[in-house]
């Protein structure tokens, strides 16, 4: 497989028995090559415990951290999560203690009705807060959205009414996926 597949957007339906094994593997060849050089990674879980929707990086920060994986960063947890108020200072600090790591971003997102319950993966930046009208800093080398919900009328309130049971699988998959990708990276770089 060549890296250049790497850097595409691509969905996951969370519920195909396959989509483990392709977010795993193209989750590595995206770490491959955005990080050459094996610099730390910071994951950052954008999102707050104040709404439903809008859990599931806080959510897989604090799955995350339990692991306490090797030259992994993580910020934003349930008892500390990443959102609009404090993302800029989390950003600066994130550059002045970890100026040269990769940063995947993870954030909950709306989308398109037969979208929700997938995962999007992609290289670049994400915009976090966009869903919502918020005017906030793209940030990411790499990034990974749930789509907890649709989009187009009172988008705030359809993330506070979101089921918490489709947040939890989203989550529970991208933590083992970033846990297996994290685990193939480290076994190549040997």
């Amino acid at each position: 497989m060549k890296l250049a597949q790497a850097t595409k957007n691509i969905y996951f339906n969370t519920k195909d028995k396959t989509a483990m094994h392709q977010f795993t593997k193209e989750l590595t060849l995206l770490i491959k090559l955005k990080n050459p050089n094996h610099r730390p990674i910071v994951v950052l879980c954008i999102g707050t415990d104040r709404a439903t929707g809008d859990c599931l990086g806080p959510i897989i920060g604090y799955k995350l951290k339990a692991f306490y994986l090797e030259n992994i960063i993580v910020y934003g947890t349930l008892s500390e999560p990443i959102h609009a108020k404090n993302i800029e200072d989390t950003l600066l600090r994130i550059n002045k203690m970890h100026s040269n790591a990769l940063i995947i971003a993870i954030d909950a997102c709306l989308g398109k009705t037969n979208h929700i319950g997938m995962v999007n993966l992609g290289e670049g930046s994400l915009t976090p807060g966009s869903g919502v009208n918020k005017v906030l800093p793209p940030v990411g080398d790499i990034y990974i959205t749930g789509i907890v919900n649709f989009s187009g009328f009172m988008d705030m309130m359809v993330l506070q009414n979101t089921r918490l049971n489709t947040v939890m699988e989203m989550a529970d998959f991208i933590v083992i996926g970033l846990k297996r990708a994290f685990t193939n990276y480290k076994y190549f770089a040997s």
